[in-house]
């Protein structure tokens, strides 16, 4: 009894990697541009509160997320132009913007982390307000949105990783916005019949010879 092998067909093994490009590049993206919209939303938001005694009395204080920590919002905008910037090199640097849009994510994630728990802002918030270099807050609490960058980081970080693993199926910049130092090739003049005067006079006017013995 004889058994029959099944070989897959050469076109459909081709089309695997193209396919995977195509899919890998669309995931990116959207990681990367929705993970550094969620980063920058979230640094603009309320990342804690609390309240400060000054003169007998107390009155509220909140830090947003530019006020703790402007680091995961700077890595954000790095890790966005790092994804654009993909498409505009090749080989070698596409694998260094990739790595760069990778430790932008990272970044990201542990500059949130260690902004959900500080309280450094509003510290100083409670000094200016009270005139007491040492005075802190009190009722200290944290809201979600540190999180939430941490979650637009981790996004972007899976958009790096996305670039290291599949960069090299992605596409580039057209190659007819590259300039090139090899000469253009020259068209063909066209022919010229011998029988029709009207070549004739336009093989002059070009500075052509219409006899094919040399210049006109």
């Amino acid at each position: 009894m004889e058994y029959v092998t099944a070989v897959p067909h050469p076109r459909s093994e081709a089309a695997r990697p193209a396919r995977a490009g195509r899919r890998s590049l669309a995931l990116a993206l959207l990681c990367g541009a929705l993970g550094a919209a969620v980063a920058l939303l979230a640094t603009r938001q309320q990342w804690s509160q609390g309240t400060a005694t000054v003169a007998g009395g107390s009155f509220p204080l909140t830090a947003k997320g530019s006020d703790v920590t402007g680091v995961p919002a700077a890595l954000a905008i790095v890790g966005l132009a790092a994804l654009v910037a993909v498409f505009a090199v090749r080989r070698t640097g596409r694998l260094v913007v990739a790595a760069l849009l990778t430790l932008s994510g990272a970044g990201t994630v542990v500059a949130a982390l260690l902004g959900a728990s500080d309280t450094a802002a509003l510290d100083e918030q409670a000094a200016r307000a009270s005139g007491d270099t040492a005075a802190t807050v009190h009722a200290l609490g944290h809201t979600a949105w540190p999180y939430v960058a941490v979650a637009g980081g981790a996004l972007i970080l899976l958009a790096g990783l996305l670039a290291l693993r599949y960069g090299r199926l992605w596409p580039a910049m057209s190659g007819r916005y590259e300039r090139s130092g090899a000469p253009r090739p020259r068209r063909a003049a066209p022919a010229v019949d011998p029988d029709r005067p009207e070549d004739l006079w336009k093989a002059l006017d070009r500075g052509e010879d219409p006899t094919g013995t040399g210049p006109a």
